[in-house]
């Protein structure tokens, strides 16, 4: 009776028209005003607007650099984004975040579409609401990182892909066997050759499942392989021409390095991905359980249902086994995780699918994780002394400058923990009652329960990890001095400072030898190992502290009198 009054509801209610409406004013609401709301967190979002920055400065679009040195681990793609973003809003924090905010509502809008094409409008609707309300999703679109963009052209290859081999018109399959290579291509431009290897060994696994039965035909894959080559390889073309051959001989060798090495100085346990997507990707994460079931389908969605857990099994055993564990490593899976939890979500409402005892215990518990963590910060943060005095061996000099930088705490900061308690309050029993108002209620609480996380955590976070540091630099940047870091990496002196072209060398030895006596360099230490840092360059002079971070100046000819 339920079902039925469910599907009548949505069929009569909301249009396609209307349902894409509001995915574009979901993204004008959530995703794009507070984009620019703080500082860029090293290191990949201010490497990114670095290198396009230094693109905008030099002139170079072919080129990425950092330092204005070649950058070898990323191709152009993003970095070009983010520079016509910064030429439409200027060189600044919301223009580096706003082409994810673009791709946050371009993503919506792909999944919805696909849903609609492999089962109808309710799926497409039920794909794009799990997608948007989950809370890394939601996040990654609010930030200056390149990895919604490479996944989307992931997605975008495989999804057109599959409609190729389903497909029986020959005129449909030429555009969709086209319109796959081109996306690859751009993923490609976008991250590297690890776009290659994601849709290979996908392929390869689906190959073996169909057992070698696959409508392709030779002729279809001499149009994918040139197309991918011209889409994918224009980049690495032109850099050879121009004779960057090193440029691209130090790409390779760092992406092949990542699945051996840590070389982002980031390692984790096993299991990392597997934790990062069951908490990151909540509640679908959690409902998508319910879909991995044997359940036949035909044709199409039985194909791209198939497809979708290929993608999620292959990317969570890759990334296990790479020695750098970033929780956007595995972001990929994102689509397949919505995908089946919009596929539980819809074969729900048509009674054909269950949602367990054990999977409204995973809700819970996740719940009561989530909200004893976001209300155990604010109760630290309201008193930082305290926490100090009371766990020394937590602390280093960085660290407890960090918690005493912790101001503007208040009782308002405990309202996250607060709504996702009191949705949880509303939403489970009526889950358990069967009643679809209750998913409802826990999307949008979870959506809710993000976004004023968002807008309440990450500006004091931010602040006091490196807020006192980018300060001082903007502070000598307006002022047209130089600054760097010593004892510790970051990439925020060359934004945040405006580094121009030959100001500072990359080698820290050789400008702390040859560079200009009469000009004086501006040092940003962390507090944990700047004494080291002192002994070690006897020219620097102590001018502040604050917040974790130690100032120095450095006049050249104080090392030579």
């Amino acid at each position: 009776m339920f079902s039925n009054q469910y599907h009548q509801m949505m069929k009569s209610r909301i249009t396609p028209i209307m349902f894409v409406g509001m995915i574009v004013f979901y993204g004008l609401i959530f995703l794009v005003p507070f984009s620019g709301g703080v500082h860029l967190f090293d290191w990949d979002e201010i490497i990114f607007a670095e290198s396009a920055r230094e693109m905008l400065i030099s002139g170079d679009a072919m080129t990425v650099t950092i330092n204005y040195e070649p950058f070898r681990e990323k191709p152009p793609l993003f970095i070009w984004l983010q520079a016509l973003s910064m030429k439409a809003f200027g060189i600044n924090e919301f223009a580096a975040r706003f082409p994810n905010a673009v791709c946050g509502i371009v993503t919506l809008l792909t999944v919805y579409l696909f849903g609609r094409k492999v089962h109808h409008h309710q799926f497409g609707m039920l794909w794009a609401a799990s997608f948007g309300t989950a809370i890394l999703p939601f996040f990654y679109f609010q930030t200056g990182i390149i990895d919604p963009w490479f996944n989307l052209f992931i997605f975008l290859c495989i999804g057109f892909f599959i409609l190729y081999l389903e497909e029986s018109r020959p005129g449909k399959r030429y555009l969709y066997i086209c319109l796959s290579p081109l996306f690859l291509g751009l993923a490609v431009l976008t991250k590297g050759p690890v776009a290659v290897l994601l849709f290979g060994i996908s392929f390869l696994v689906y190959l073996g499942y169909k057992r070698g039965r696959l409508n392709v035909t030779w002729g279809h894959v001499l149009a994918f392989i040139t197309i991918l080559l011209l889409s994918g390889g224009s980049w690495f073309l032109v850099a050879i021409l121009r004779g960057n051959y090193d440029v691209i001989r130090e790409f390779i060798i760092y992406q092949a390095g990542l699945f051996s090495e840590d070389f982002a100085g980031h390692s984790g346990f096993p299991g990392f991905h597997f934790v990062m997507l069951l908490f990151g990707v909540f509640p679908a994460s959690v409902i998508m359980l319910g879909g991995i079931t044997k359940k036949k389908e035909e044709g199409l969605p039985q194909a791209f249902r198939t497809w979708m857990y290929v993608v999620l099994f292959l990317v969570l055993v890759l990334f296990s086994i790479v020695q750098t564990k970033l929780v956007h490593y595995s972001s990929l899976t994102y689509y397949p995780v919505t995908f089946l939890a919009a596929w539980v979500l819809y074969n729900w409402t048509k009674r054909k699918v269950e949602i367990r005892k054990w999977q409204i215990a995973l809700l819970i518990l996740i719940i009561a994780i989530y909200a004893v963590i976001l209300f155990i910060i604010p109760f630290v943060m309201l008193d930082p002394e305290r926490f100090i005095v009371s766990y020394p061996n937590l602390m280093d000099p960085y660290v407890e400058g960090v918690f005493r930088t912790g101001t503007g705490w208040s009782i308002i900061d405990f309202l996250p923990a607060v709504i996702l308690m009191a949705g949880a309050v509303l939403a489970i029993p009526r889950i358990i009652k069967r009643d679809a108002k209750g998913l409802v209620m826990l999307h949008l609480v979870t959506l809710l329960f993000t976004y004023v996380s968002i807008l309440l955590f990450v500006p004091k976070v931010e602040q006091m990890i490196q807020g006192p540091a980018i300060a001082f630099m903007k502070e000598h940047a307006s002022a047209g001095e130089r600054v760097v870091s010593l004892g510790y990496k970051s990439f925020a002196p060359y934004f945040y400072a405006e580094r121009m072209p030959g100001e500072i060398a990359s080698d820290k030895e050789v400008w702390m030898n040859e560079y200009d006596r009469d000009r004086p360099v501006y040092v940003v230490m962390k507090a944990n190992n700047s004494s080291r840092v002192m002994q070690k360059y006897p020219g620097l002079i102590l001018i502040g502290e604050e917040g974790g971070f130690v100032f120095a100046l450095y006049m050249a000819q104080n090392r030579f009198n």
